[in-house]
């Protein structure tokens, strides 16, 4: 992990995914819960505030990143199976989420707890989704390129994988 920024490399999507490739991605998705907890679970107040990089977030607001983009990921997805228009994801201001009293402060308990129920309901979703609901899309402003449900699964793993390196990174 000699990359700081993206430890596990950027993020990369193909254009299609097999069955199993999907799986795959599922099951990245449903270990997180089991990765973080041990990883930060019963982390001092000092190391909550490490960093991985020079200006890079803390532990701590890594922690909270985590599940505020996990909740983002699950509300696109319903939004684009529910609602026809959804054609532009939604989009947040993540430096300002993560500079917000709860990003600050709130323990990072609170965010396991809230990542756990998330991916719960999350994965129960995904793993309802038929081919045709594999495929629909929605365009992202800031990649400037259309995303289907299956590219936006592998984004969910690599993003739970990215942000657990970099804590690593941090604690080492």
């Amino acid at each position: 992990m000699t990359d700081r920024k993206f430890p596990i490399g950027p993020f990369v999507t193909q254009e299609q995914y097999t069955p199993a490739e999907i799986t795959d991605l599922l099951n990245t998705i449903d270990r997180c819960v089991g990765q973080y907890q041990p990883t930060v679970g019963s982390l001092s107040p000092a190391d909550l505030m490490k960093t991985y990089r020079e200006g890079s977030w803390t532990v701590q607001q890594l922690v909270h990143h985590v599940a505020d983009i996990h909740l983002l990921h699950f509300l696109r997805m319903k939004k684009a199976l529910t609602e026809p228009d959804y054609h532009e994801v939604t989009l947040i201001n993540m430096d300002g989420w993560v500079k917000t009293a709860d990003g600050l402060d709130a323990p990072v308990a609170d965010s396991l707890l809230m990542l756990d129920g998330i991916n719960r309901r999350y994965l129960y979703l995904a793993r309802s989704l038929t081919e045709p609901m594999l495929a629909i899309t929605y365009h992202h402003p800031v990649r400037q390129r259309l995303f289907s449900q299956a590219q936006a699964l592998a984004m969910s793993a690599w993003h739970v994988q990215h942000h657990l390196a970099h804590i690593r990174l941090a604690l080492a």
